[in-house]
């Protein structure tokens, strides 16, 4: 095959995974509606890291197969499946970008956003494999994930072709991919610490005398569930993303003559990296455990997703290249 035909397979490859990711929301929307729990409460049993056992304290013994009925489980079932497919589909348009290009398929902002939408979709997998709960928060990341994909396409597509002179260096393969991995592990923790807002508002309306009503919050994973989702994903991503801060300043060094210079992307990948150590402090420090630390959290990741746009879009500085006329 020619590069243009690469390129145009990558193009068809990136529109048949938004199809894909959006045939698994609804699938998982499916495993909401139409599952039902059980009538004794459930007790959610899961693994998230070594020897890390979640469960309610109010749970009872019911095992969690019985927390959705079988209608429930085939359609929850049904949106794995179509994720792993769309995994695939994903992967193919930054195998096929980089077959037409002959170069590592991340530099610009399109692809750089396509490929950490694919990391966040495997977390999400590896998580929903390891955890039978997890499952059930696939409609809120599946969602998320077709609605990026479809502004990327819109606002950051960029033509395929060669890396412009600034970005050719073998550091380019290094500290993007750990940029791209520990985005897509964040987008995760992010979409749990929402849900865990959420639920933590659901118990406390349960608490103070209020009913089940059968509605999407009541069929969500507990909240020691997503507490645990939000803290491992964030665990494993923040010394991805410290590894990543690190070799961009070594790249900054051989490219510029210094490590560091507060050039807007340097010192929000700063600030973003201050705000997940807060977190991970936070989530272990009396007084600023649960919803404190999830707020945290999800004003790091905005401030990953600020300093993905603003510096590409708005601002001027020695990383403002992106692909986007």
């Amino acid at each position: 095959m020619t590069s243009d035909q690469f390129s145009a397979l990558s193009d068809s490859l990136f529109s048949a995974s938004i199809i894909i990711y959006a045939l698994a929301a609804f699938a998982f929307c499916g495993e909401l509606a139409f599952g039902r729990r059980a009538s004794r409460p459930s007790q959610e049993l899961a693994t998230v890291g070594v020897g890390a056992s979640l469960s309610s304290p109010e749970d009872g013994a019911q095992p969690l197969a019985a927390t959705f009925g079988a209608a429930g489980r085939r359609w929850g079932l049904l949106g794995v499946g179509l994720t792993g497919a769309g995994a695939l589909a994903n992967a193919g348009v930054l195998v096929a970008r980089s077959a037409a290009t002959g170069r590592v398929p991340w530099g610009n902002m399109y692809e750089f956003a396509t490929a950490s939408v694919l990391a966040g979709v495997v977390a999400y997998l590896v998580f929903a494999l390891r955890v039978p709960a997890v499952r059930r928060i696939g409609a809120f990341v599946l969602g998320p994930v077709v609605l990026g994909l479809v502004l990327i396409g819109l606002y950051l597509y960029a033509e395929s072709g060669p890396l412009i002179a600034a970005l050719r260096s073998d550091w380019l393969a290094v500290h993007v991919s750990a940029a791209i991995i520990s985005f897509g592990i964040f987008i995760v923790s992010a979409v749990a610490s929402v849900l865990y807002l959420v639920a933590v508002h659901r118990e406390k309306t349960l608490g103070d005398g209020g009913r089940r009503s059968g509605g999407i919050a009541d069929k969500l994973p507990n909240v020691a569930v997503l507490d645990r989702v939000a803290h491992r994903t964030a665990v494993f991503g923040f010394p991805v993303w410290t590894f990543a801060v690190i070799a961009g300043a070594i790249w900054a060094e051989s490219a510029w003559g210094r490590f560091w210079g507060w050039d807007p992307k340097e010192t929000w990948a700063f600030i973003s990296w201050a705000l997940y150590a807060t977190y991970l402090h936070a989530r272990t420090t009396a007084g600023w455990r649960g919803r404190p630390a999830a707020w945290v959290n999800l004003i790091a990741f905005a401030s990953l997703v600020f300093n993905l746009l603003f510096v590409n879009l708005v601002s001027t500085g020695l990383h403002s290249y992106g692909g986007v006329s």
